[in-house]
């Protein structure tokens, strides 16, 4: 462990293991080379860093997902800006051989772009670690895990665009996470940092591999996930909550996404396992 990080177990099952992760490094800080030690899949809670691999290097922001297999050799920078929070989740090779995954190329990518469905699954994860959820961890996790190696998309090479042009995408992805609730568009998100809105629309997907709407809706989705889990939130409070104009667009979004709507996810507990096993069987059908 470097001395910028600290990590906290949460969970330590049969082949499967759960930590939070906080670092604390910055941009004078250097970046020590670092080997993962089991297949991992952390999802990345807030703030922002690099990820080098042999094969590329990505930029991550919240909603993204730091990928790893046994051996591989990374290193993660903190060019623009302090600090990061993930859920790490690490799998030994006998789960993964069990769930038919030690082979995908999924886990040498390194990195992946915000997906709204896993950033959903990692934040009922992160409301179960939190005991917001009658879900348990290691059901979340499973799950996540299954999803992730049924349809992964790595995120694009994102170190050719020059570091001003970096942090910009990371500096508006990082205000879109705080004010995904809020009116956002296009042409506001490209004023902030002094760009056309084509040039940014470009700009921002280019480094982060999603478009700033993909990125606001999946924001969105990931708060709305955790209010779920918490039977104290209205199903239509939740939808204004998170930033959703009316209630259908909500649960159309919601079930396009997920699969299944608001209130069904809101259902899954340890002793209901027909939504952990619908998911399943999708996904092994696929």
């Amino acid at each position: 462990m470097t001395a910028h990080l600290a990590i906290t177990p949460l969970l330590a099952a049969d082949g499967i293991s759960v930590s939070d992760v906080r670092c604390s490094a910055g941009p004078e800080d250097t970046a020590p080379v670092e080997v993962h030690r089991s297949f991992v899949l952390a999802y990345v809670r807030s703030g922002s860093f690099g990820v080098r691999t042999e094969r590329a290097a990505h930029q991550l922001v919240p909603g993204g997902f730091l990928v790893g297999a046994p051996g591989e050799v990374y290193v993660c920078t903190h060019e623009h800006g302090r600090g990061d929070r993930c859920l790490s989740f690490h799998l030994s090779g006998a789960l993964v051989d069990e769930l038919g995954g030690s082979a995908a190329k999924a886990w040498r990518a390194g990195a992946m772009a915000p997906d709204a469905e896993l950033g959903m699954l990692a934040a009922l994860g992160q409301a179960s670690a939190e005991g917001g959820t009658d879900v348990a961890l290691d059901e979340a996790a499973l799950l996540l895990v299954h999803r992730f190696l049924s349809r992964t998309r790595p995120v694009r090479q994102a170190w050719a665009p020059r570091r001003t042009d970096r942090g910009r995408a990371v500096e508006t992805a990082l205000w879109i996470d705080s004010h995904a609730g809020e009116m956002v568009r296009l042409e506001m998100l490209a004023r902030r940092v002094g760009l056309s809105s084509f040039h940014f629309l470009r700009l921002f997907t280019r480094v982060l591999g999603v478009t700033p709407h993909q990125y606001l809706v999946a924001a969105r989705l990931r708060r709305a996930a955790r209010l779920l889990a918490d039977p104290r939130h209205a199903v239509t409070d939740v939808a204004f909550d998170v930033g959703f104009g009316d209630l259908s667009n909500f649960v159309r979004t919601f079930r396009r996404t997920a699969g299944v709507s608001p209130g069904r996810f809101r259902r899954l507990a340890r002793s209901e396992r027909k939504f952990l096993q619908a998911r399943l069987d999708v996904g092994a059908a696929s």
